[in-house]
């Protein structure tokens, strides 16, 4: 499989699961088809700031540098959305196979 920009994808992104690089830290990880962007930040060894995970606090709001997240929150209002410059990775993912995130 390829990404759109041609790379071949990593076998461990073949299924519903996608990279996630933390520009900030540098960290990057793969997020599992099974698990949220902030469980798999946990296990990264990130400490991300979060209250109710289920994506109607606002508390993990996040700035998305790269990648189209896929909303899955009840926080962000239908234009923050479209913009896809936020998301809250509690329980959004990622439309494609890579999302780099402002942390």
């Amino acid at each position: 499989m390829k990404h759109s920009s041609g790379d071949l994808v990593p076998p461990e992104l073949e299924d519903d699961s996608f990279e996630v690089v933390l520009r900030q830290s540098g960290i990057r990880f793969v997020v599992r088809e099974d698990q949220t962007i902030i469980e798999a930040m946990v296990e990264a060894g990130f400490e991300p700031l979060t209250s109710c995970e289920q994506g109607i606090c606002g508390t993990c709001l996040t700035e998305v540098v790269e990648g189209e997240p896929d909303h899955r929150d009840c926080y962000l209002n239908e234009s923050e959305k479209a913009s896809g410059k936020v998301l809250m990775p509690c329980v959004s993912r990622c439309k494609g196979k890579r999302l780099v995130l402002d942390l």
